[in-house]
């Protein structure tokens, strides 16, 4: 599978104008042969968008994620985009993938900071894995990947690779997390992991813009060339790193 990521700066409570980011992404990407677009964390919405968070929020299957399953659809690619999910009374932090006519939402487990936790439920740790093109993609938001536990348990599942939408800040724990953790965390697991930045600034947070998407042996397949925003393309081959897995045999050696 060839995998587009789009380093994005989205624009805070203006829902009409990021899907239309969304759209010429999608479209940019299906025409450079991509079969799914990974976007960053809330970016339906704008991670920054604050006390207009419960007026944005919508339910999984509400006309927010029918627009971006029409947008799939338009341009026949799948997509993984955050938003506000209402569910009831509750609001979590979530992601949505949409391929043809399949779906799926996986809700934010680790609350990063005092700003998640007044707008969002923290979800319980699942193991959320969505079959596209032969491939076993789990899901995860930002500050989850950087607990190990949740890589691994979406590994021990038989995931090929994990999609990461972010919003990771301006600072320097940002900047070990890009350079180091996402690499580590697909070589200690022997898969891909796409991790997929906002960038910019919204008023209320400065974003790194330090997309990533690292292959099964460490290596970094795409980054952008600078801050702003990119659209990035890596090929998803789990059989090209055979010879990683067989060296590394880190998830047969733990056992049960």
């Amino acid at each position: 599978m060839l995998l587009a990521a789009l380093q994005m700066q989205s624009r805070p409570s203006d829902v009409a104008a990021n899907l239309d980011r969304l759209e010429r992404a999608a479209a940019e990407a299906a025409a450079g042969g991509a079969r799914l677009l990974v976007t960053p964390e809330l970016g339906l919405v704008g991670y920054g968008a604050g006390p207009d968070l419960p007026l944005l929020a919508e339910p999984a299957d509400g006309p927010l994620a029918g627009r971006v399953a029409a947008i799939a659809r338009r341009h026949a690619i799948g997509i993984v985009a955050g938003f506000a999910e209402r569910d009831g009374d509750a609001l979590f932090n979530s992601a949505l993938w949409v391929c043809g006519e399949s779906r799926a939402v996986y809700r934010k487990s680790q609350l990063y900071g005092l700003y998640e936790k007044r707008w969002f439920r923290a979800a319980p740790p699942s193991t959320t894995i969505v079959r596209q093109d032969g491939l076993n993609l789990g899901l995860l938001i930002c500050y989850d990947v950087e607990f190990p536990e949740n890589v691994r348990r979406l590994a021990r599942a038989g995931a090929d690779a994990v999609l990461v939408p972010t919003a990771l800040p301006v600072g320097g724990s940002g900047e070990f997390i890009a350079a180091h953790m996402i690499a580590v965390r697909a070589f200690e697991n022997q898969l891909f992991v796409a991790y997929v930045d906002n960038c910019g600034g919204d008023g209320e947070f400065a974003y790194a813009g330090l997309s990533r998407i690292a292959a099964p042996d460490g290596a970094i397949l795409a980054a952008p060339g600078d801050r702003d925003e990119a659209l990035l393309f890596a090929r998803i081959e789990p059989e090209a790193y055979a010879g990683s897995r067989a060296e590394n045999t880190y998830l047969s050696d733990l056992g049960a």
